[in-house]
């Protein structure tokens, strides 16, 4: 299944949230990533009909997003912010959720679904004793319960330890083998642990479409390391955008994102797509 987005913007009265976007996005797992306020809750809500655009085009291969009966029957749509009735049992409530899809699901398909996202020994649970990540979990259940071509999801680690946001992402990159997810996220980690290509919204603009590896390169020779008194710290955060501190004793050690070399002792360092992103949204 293949995303093509052309054009798209979209407008609240006299603000433009998003303004000509054009991405593609096909079979596997694919980050969105930017700043709040940058549009991708906007973007994920267009792709999955719940807001209209205010113009451009949208298909999912050949189906236009302006057709919901149809988009809706390809897609799972998993938002931030969602609740189970807290009475029914984790069971309960993909049963429950695979009727209001009009779908029959076998006892043996409900419990492969939960073993998809290892819920399956917490079957007979109620959803009021489940953890954070248990939760997402279950929901991400629920939006593949019609078994979509796409799932689209939005900040589905956010507040979660890292155990939970393992288990997620181990989820997402078995779903991503032979589908189309577009992951939301502001947690780069995510990002690099479980996608190949990420779109870059800031402003309601994309600042980068492509392979994540290719946007770690575009920061090569722009981050460095020194090692300066503590004394001086006031005068690095002052003068260059530090991407980090560590202390050591009476010393620190600070990742510098500079073009030109910040002090004599600093040398390059290998970047990250952290300090590749910060380098990205600083130049925008």
């Amino acid at each position: 299944m293949n995303i093509e987005v052309k054009g798209l913007r979209k407008d609240y009265d006299d603000k433009r949230v998003l303004d000509d976007i054009n991405i593609n996005i096909d079979k596997g797992v694919h980050g969105l990533l930017g700043p709040n306020g940058a549009g991708k809750t906007t973007l994920m809500r267009i792709l999955s009909t719940l807001i209209p655009k205010t113009s451009g085009e949208v298909y999912f291969d050949e189906i236009n997003v302006e057709n919901k009966k149809e988009i809706r029957k390809i897609i799972g749509y998993l938002p931030q912010e969602f609740s189970f009735y807290p009475n029914f049992t984790v069971y309960e409530i993909l049963d429950y959720f695979a009727a209001l899809s009009n779908k029959k699901l076998s006892r043996s398909e409900i419990l492969s679904k939960l073993e998809e996202v290892h819920l399956q020994e917490l079957s007979k649970v109620k959803t009021k004793a489940l953890s954070g990540g248990m939760k997402r979990r279950l929901g991400i259940a629920v939006a593949m319960v019609g078994r979509p071509e796409v799932l689209i999801v939005d900040e589905p680690t956010a507040g979660l330890d890292p155990e939970e946001r393992i288990k997620i992402r181990n989820v997402f990159s078995e779903i991503g083998k032979d589908k189309t997810v577009l992951l939301s996220t502001h947690i780069v980690e995510d990002i690099v642990l479980s996608c190949s290509n990420l779109v870059v919204l800031n402003k309601g603009k994309v600042v980068y479409d492509g392979a994540v590896g290719n946007m770690i390169k575009q920061a090569k020779g722009s981050v460095w390391g020194v090692k300066i008194d503590i004394d001086k710290i006031e005068e690095y955060n002052r003068n260059f955008t530090v991407l980090s501190t560590v202390f050591e004793e009476d010393k620190a050690s600070l990742r510098i994102l500079s073009k030109e070399q910040p002090s004599s002792s600093a040398e390059v360092v290998p970047p990250t797509l952290e300090d590749a992103y910060m380098k990205l949204i600083r130049e925008v």
